[in-house]
């Protein structure tokens, strides 16, 4: 019997990337105005959604509705976009197909994969620029065996791009995870963290071994920054 985690594994950089058909991966976090989410906790949100998505029915099936989308979309350049939605604008967001994540705070919904000039337009309205958030308590260590997105200390970037900077460094590590790891997460409701590398643990982390986000620097970074290590405890040599 075939496992629904037995998706195939894409070749991360492929030669013809950018002359494939583009898709885009649309994430929208949930920001009211008197109630937004923590900074760490919308990202870590996003990154578990993300995951989600991977890890559903409806992708790893062999007749999943959203697998072939999901399989172009893993074929070309590896685009996430976030954008926010309050109120009216949230519930209209969560008629459409796709899947919502909460944290603790957060709420973050995944849409299937659509072209990169195709966006519906309900979410093509939304703002994606200048999405910031402060932390609304301490940010503890991270709990000892859980897998831990890093961040590198020495980036400065908005709470949108660093969400989908910590969704493409867990899309990294599923992909490197074997069937029974990739259960294994999906069973502990994906649990992860997000934090700040020190500057010496940063080097540390990026020759490890371990999966690196490489940006490809259409917004706010340089082209090839490394911006997050995906340090799971599995994929550790």
């Amino acid at each position: 019997m075939t496992s629904p985690f037995d998706a195939p594994v894409p070749d991360p950089a492929p030669e013809d990337r950018d002359a494939r058909p583009q898709y885009v991966l649309p994430l929208v976090v949930r920001l009211e105005r008197d109630t937004p989410p923590g900074r760490t906790d919308a990202l870590e949100t996003s990154a578990r959604a993300v995951l989600t998505l991977l890890a559903d029915p409806r992708v790893t099936g062999p007749d999943g509705e959203w697998a072939e989308r999901v399989a172009a979309w893993e074929d070309a350049r590896i685009r996430k976009v976030v954008r926010r939605a309050r109120g009216g604008e949230w519930r209209r967001a969560c008629e459409l197909p796709g899947l919502t994540v909460s944290g603790r705070e957060a709420e973050v919904r995944v849409f299937p994969p659509i072209p990169l000039d195709g966006w519906p337009k309900e979410l093509a309205k939304l703002q994606v620029s200048g999405t910031d958030l402060e932390e609304t308590g301490p940010v503890d260590a991270a709990e000892a065996g859980v897998p831990v997105l890093w961040l590198n200390p020495e980036l400065e970037m908005s709470a949108g791009k660093t969400m989908a900077q910590t969704g493409h460094a867990a899309q990294l590590a599923w992909w490197r995870l074997d069937d029974a790891q990739r259960k294994e997460w999906a069973e502990s409701g994906f649990a992860l963290a997000v934090r700040t590398a020190t500057p010496e643990a940063w080097v540390g982390l990026v020759g490890g071994g371990l999966p690196l986000v490489q940006d490809a620097g259409f917004t706010e970074i340089a082209p090839g920054s490394s911006t997050v290590v995906a340090d799971h405890p599995a994929l550790r040599g």
